[in-house]
């Protein structure tokens, strides 16, 4: 075998580990996991290459902070939605989420454990079935200022 053909064995070796290996998230920062917007922003989301794979990763209380800085690189992402799932069959308690967050998204909080939820005023889009089988949970508060909520849809 010549090396061009060794090389590129490696190489496609390498390339397949790395994609099998590869995960949703960008990064975590004490316990909760963000994709990168690409624009200076993240979005909350699930670990792992699918939101099932690491079903119930988020227990008990969770606070969303603001933003998040990233120890390696110094670089700062404000905080501004709630995946997809990001928080599929998770045993949350309570979940606090904070005034730079602008949209949740489609499933965010599918089968999670939650009783009742406050949601900040700064949401302005809400996805389809963003809770539901939440079986237990009793009470959605949608602060002052947010009128594009519509409970039916998202149960």
């Amino acid at each position: 075998m010549n090396k061009s053909k060794i090389l590129r064995a490696v190489l496609t070796a390498v390339l397949t580990l790395v994609a099998t290996t590869a995960s949703a998230h960008s990064f975590e920062v004490n316990h909760i996991y963000y994709n990168d917007n690409g624009d200076g922003t993240v979005s909350v989301t699930y670990k792992g290459r699918s939101y099932t794979q690491y079903a119930d990763i988020y227990t008990g209380k969770v606070v969303i902070p603001p933003s998040i800085t990233i120890s390696e690189t110094g670089t700062t992402y404000s905080v501004t939605s709630i995946g997809s799932y990001a928080f599929y069959y998770c045993s949350l308690t309570s979940v606090s989420i904070p005034n730079s967050v602008s949209s949740i998204d489609d499933r965010a909080f599918w089968g999670c454990g939650l009783t009742s939820i406050n949601i900040p005023n700064s949401v302005s889009s809400i996805g389809d079935r963003v809770f539901s089988f939440c079986r237990g949970l009793k009470s959605i508060v949608v602060e002052s200022g947010n009128s594009k909520y519509d409970s039916r849809d998202n149960c």
